[in-house]
């Protein structure tokens, strides 16, 4: 379970094809650069819990 949860960020931000385009915009900034900086703290939310579960040692 721990590893699922490091695989899921991962693997959003390897699927450039399916968030590579203009639209949505967010404050002037096309989906493909917002969608980037909004994985960030999605990832750390993610490797977060998945310490959190796994246990630090």
């Amino acid at each position: 379970m721990r590893y699922l949860l490091l695989l899921i960020p991962c693997l959003l931000a390897l699927a450039v094809p399916y968030y590579n385009s203009i639209e949505p915009r967010l404050f002037g900034l096309p989906f493909f650069y917002w969608f980037n900086l909004a994985l960030i703290p999605v990832s750390i939310l993610f490797i977060y819990a998945a310490s959190k579960i796994g246990g630090a040692k």
